[in-house]
């Protein structure tokens, strides 16, 4: 590790963590997350959980981590999906009847925090299109999504990414990738994707723990999204090699990571390393 590198690892006071691929790959955790967890709190570094899979509501990923054994809070969690629902309420208070293509889960977290969430009619207009990771996807849906692109309604989608990350043996078609099929059909691309990269993902952690970029820390396995998202918000920026991204992704990558480790069990070591080496030169 670079001596940049470790000065930088030194001021980190928070992390923003990806889940998928970084914490655990499917159902499965990590071997090595809940030690690195417990050692960042013995270091008195926060955490929070980030991910751009919108196919479950906040609550419904609270309850998966439980299940995990990992007692995680409500606001130690921030999905691409409560970012959309606080864009619109910041950004757009007039959207407020919307067609979502996303899982019931989802339309249900929409519901609950004020929205109308329209049918499947073409007499009951939508103030707007919201496209998720939807994956209980059903045609009539699909159809219906991109009826209200081609109708010209206000476009937005939850996150960019086209596969999910899986330790099953098939492809989990994403977000992103339904929305390359609408615009297939209607030549038409969201107006607006949020989630990672996008710069509101971290926006509210920053403000929330009145940090720093440099103090933040986004820890994740995907060049496009999590270092791309760490590259253009100022924050230190981790790749762990545990999920999408490959050794050979980073060789090629034009704008290297500020860090690269196998997965978060390195990380934490390389935390430790850094603290102990800022004790030792009095900063």
């Amino acid at each position: 590790m670079s001596n940049a590198a470790t000065k930088h690892l030194a001021d980190i006071r928070h992390l923003a963590l990806d889940m998928d691929g970084t914490i655990y790959s499917g159902g499965t955790l990590f071997p090595w997350t809940r030690p690195f967890l417990n050692r960042m709190t013995e270091m008195g570094i926060g955490y929070t959980f980030l991910t751009n899979n919108s196919s479950k509501s906040a609550r419904d990923y609270l309850a998966k981590l439980e299940a995990l054994d990992l007692g995680v809070e409500a606001d130690q969690l921030f999905t691409s999906g409560l970012c959309m629902i606080e864009y619109l309420r910041s950004h757009r208070p007039d959207f407020k009847r919307l067609y979502i293509l996303g899982t019931g889960s989802l339309r249900d977290e929409f519901s609950e925090r004020g929205f109308t969430v329209v049918g499947n009619s073409a007499d009951d207009a939508p103030d707007a299109l919201i496209v998720a990771f939807d994956t209980a996807l059903d045609y009539d849906d699909l159809c219906m999504a991109a009826y209200w692109a081609e109708q010209g309604k206000p476009y937005l989608a939850t996150h960019p990414d086209k596969i999910c990350p899986t330790d099953l043996k098939t492809v989990l078609v994403d977000c992103g990738a339904i929305c390359d099929c609408i615009e297939s059909a209607t030549g038409r691309k969201p107006d607006l994707v949020l989630g990672k990269p996008h710069a509101s993902m971290l926006d509210g952690i920053l403000a929330k723990h009145q940090l720093e970029p440099h103090q933040l820390g986004m820890v994740g396995d995907r060049l496009y999204t999590d270092i791309a998202m760490a590259e253009a918000s100022g924050t230190f920026g981790v790749l762990v090699l545990s999920g999408e991204a490959t050794a050979a992704d980073v060789a090629a990558c034009p704008i290297p990571p500020d860090l690269v480790v196998p997965d978060i069990g390195e990380l934490g070591q390389c935390l430790q390393n850094a603290a102990g080496n800022a004790v030792r030169t009095g900063r």
